[in-house]
């Protein structure tokens, strides 16, 4: 019992917080996730981005501001552009992990269907308006009637990423904790 202190080691080291070679996901720098881009998810997120900035650009381009019902339109068009620009951020750079208290995949979902019947309300008011608002043949009427064809489209993806939302929130096959800590974006 004499010889115990001598066996004790004293070297004593910092842990290391949060490093690069932390195993744990979602701790770390931040790095963007390229799988997330080659995804199903944020492939469809890009497309929605592409395509609901050009359903508000076009409607930006004419004299909207004289006809109310193109307010909706350009309400839902460039509130659901911001959103999912912030979603494909968060989902780019790997943010989701480090709020792991959020269930992402049931927000992203709620998100999706959200944005799928707010874009039909958008779609129908849109496609409803150009002959209302403008003269067949028109660069207006054109740009109006693009902008009702291109709402149309992007409502689709909208209804298409929430099936596959809806398929990553269910898990399919494994549980919401590993599929939303892998990463699983169908």
């Amino acid at each position: 019992m004499a010889d115990f202190p001598s066996k004790v080691s004293t070297q004593t080291s910092t842990p290391v917080q949060g490093g690069a070679g932390s195993s744990l996901p979602g701790v770390g720098a931040l790095r963007p996730d390229l799988g997330f881009l080659r995804s199903v998810v944020g492939a469809l997120m890009v497309l929605e981005i592409v395509v609901g900035l050009l359903v508000w650009a076009l409607i930006a381009d004419t004299p909207y501001h004289y006809y109310s019902i193109y307010g909706w339109v350009m309400f839902v068009a460039v509130f659901l552009w911001l959103v999912t620009i912030i979603f494909f951020i968060i989902y780019l750079w790997r943010l989701h992990l480090k709020f792991y208290m959020v269930p992402w995949p049931l927000v992203l979902m709620i998100f999706n269907i959200s944005a799928t019947i707010l874009y039909i309300t958008g779609f129908i008011t849109s496609a409803v308006a150009v002959q209302k608002t403008s003269i067949a043949g028109s660069y207006i009427f054109d740009k109006r009637a693009a902008a009702s064809f291109f709402a149309c489209v992007v409502m689709i993806i909208y209804g298409v990423s929430a099936f596959f939302t809806f398929r990553a929130w269910k898990g399919m096959g494994s549980n919401a904790a590993t599929s939303q800590m892998a990463g699983s974006y169908s």
